[in-house]
């Protein structure tokens, strides 16, 4: 979704690069290129302008002048700025004291309420809680219905008395889940109201009665990211007639101008706390302002790479694979079998461009990561599972015939066969040097980069002979001081220094100027 804004970022960055010192003029055109580019990210014109007037302020200020990296600073400013138009600190859900929670989602229709509603009772699940999930919209078609099936889907309780449809009366049904929640012993009651297409009274009216009701702990206002502008203004009558408490941003996975979505939090003074950005009810996390921030200006997201790794990983798992690349047999112990579980373990982190797309830099190949067949990894899986368990275990056993079955059994070719147990062998070495602590193949010169034992030795061995000087005079006062050491060293002296009686010694002159 802030594609396009990254990009013009980055190139207004890439302009800065190389200068010792901003002049004013460096600055105002900066400016303009970010209010330009903010702009045409749908960002709310009030918000770009307190953007711009912050960032212009603090870049004329001591912090960048005085800077050795002005163009860096800027970047940071830019980057500290964003993070605080996001929302600043990472807003966290509020538990009431007494169980259970009550969780209200309000927003207009198809803005994803229900959807969000499955994903919202999945991420507190895995949170250790017990959702419950209410069926309040009783008016769209099949909305009890939808809600019923996404909650079977993420494995939650579901309360849905009423069959909907203009059936039945949604206050009523919110203020009974409350009592079904404590007789169930539900820790968490997410309550699912109605929309409409635009703010209207009876909407305000309903979602009041059933705010009243209830007494929820939080208000989550639900809004579609896709939907421009107009996203600000509805968010602005929902805190003015109803009330949110924060703000769920849903949809961020779509290609629209994400602007909107950046201003809200800075708008309606209520943070973002969630974001859905895909349709797996998987696509959901907690949204954290400077991670955001920091994918906006292509630095990357690694702590959320990390946090997807380690809900993904087995720790026991890790170790046993690491274990096996160090083993004295050079990783021969590391087979298919586990190259496969490694690559069904990345697979389920989700998709590798968007993975990809997480690690600092990643924007300058984008056209590429955005290309990438995650097919691939399906077509790697079906060729190592067309093997017998032998041949996987050892793939130095796969000659002609064994290829042309496994391709057959696959229904690949044979040079794909062939590649790939090529291409296992090449990781295996690798993946073995660095487990070992040899570092990257072919990055001599740093530890853990490549500078192994068998470099090392290499290196010394070249700088084992020292060269004589071509000029006879200089070859003939080193080789006479050179005699004049060996003589001292003799005589007993510590470090090669004359041998002296306690009482008389006396450091040298080389060392009296460093006391």
């Amino acid at each position: 979704m802030f594609d396009t804004l990254s990009d013009r970022l980055s190139a207004t960055f890439k302009n800065l690069r190389g200068k010792g010192r901003l002049s004013e003029a460096d600055i105002d055109a900066t400016a303009r290129e970010i209010r330009i580019a903010l702009l045409e990210a749908d960002v709310a014109l009030p918000v770009v302008r307190a953007f711009i007037a912050n960032v212009k302020e603090r870049a004329r200020g001591v912090e960048v002048s005085q800077a050795l990296n002005p163009a860096q600073q800027v970047v940071k400013i830019v980057n500290e700025e964003l993070v605080a138009i996001l929302g600043g600190e990472t807003r966290r859900l509020r538990f009431a004291k007494t169980a259970p929670t009550v969780i209200m989602l309000a927003g207009l229709q198809g803005a994803g309420k229900t959807t969000l509603a499955g994903k919202l009772g999945l991420w507190l699940k895995g949170q250790g809680h017990s959702p419950l999930l209410v069926a309040c919209d009783l008016q769209r078609p099949n909305a009890v219905n939808q809600l019923s099936v996404v909650a079977e889907r993420a494995g939650v309780a579901v309360y849905a008395p009423e069959p909907g449809n203009g059936v039945g009366d949604p206050v009523q049904v919110a203020n009974d889940s409350i009592e079904f929640a404590k007789a169930k012993v539900h820790d968490i009651v997410i309550v699912d109201t109605a929309g409409r297409l635009g703010i209207d009274q009876e909407l305000m009216q309903q979602a009041a009665d059933i705010r009243d009701a209830v007494s929820p702990d939080e208000i989550l206002f639900v809004v579609d990211a896709m939907i421009g502008q107009d996203a600000v203004n509805t968010a602005e009558a929902f805190r003015d007639g109803v009330g949110f408490d924060g703000v769920v941003l849903s949809k961020l996975d779509g290609d629209a101008r994400g602007g909107a979505a950046l201003s809200i939090a800075h708008v309606t003074g209520k943070q973002v706390m969630f974001a859905s950005n895909g349709e797996k009810l998987e696509d959901f996390d907690a949204f954290h302002p400077d991670r955001m921030a920091s994918r906006i200006l292509d630095m990357g997201d690694l702590l959320t790479l990390i946090e997807q790794a380690e809900k993904t990983f087995s720790q026991e798992e890790a170790a046993k694979m690491a274990s096996k690349l160090q083993s004295s047999k050079g990783g021969k112990d590391f087979t298919l079998d586990d190259f496969l579980a490694q690559m069904e373990q990345v697979r389920k982190m989700g998709s590798i461009s968007k993975l990809l797309g997480m690690l600092p830099g990643m924007g300058q190949i984008k056209d590429q990561i955005n290309n990438i067949d995650e097919r691939d990894i399906d077509r790697t899986a079906a060729i190592i599972k067309s093997m017998t368990p032998k041949e996987r275990a050892e793939p130095t056993l796969i000659n002609g015939s064994r290829r042309a079955r496994i391709a057959k059994g696959s229904g690949v070719e044979v040079s794909a066969v062939k590649s790939l147990v090529e291409r296992f062998f090449e990781a295996r070495k690798m993946m073995s040097k660095m487990a070992q602590g040899g570092g990257m193949p072919g990055m001599p010169g740093m530890p853990g980069m490549g500078g192994g034992p068998g470099r090392q030795k290499k290196q010394a061995k070249q700088a084992k002979g020292k060269r004589k000087s071509g000029n006879p005079m200089k070859r003939k006062a080193e080789e006479a001081a050179a005699a004049e050491r060996r003589e001292q060293a003799a005589q007993g002296g510590a470090l090669g220094l004359p041998a002296q009686d306690g009482k008389n010694f006396e450091l040298p002159d080389e060392f009296k100027k460093f006391m």
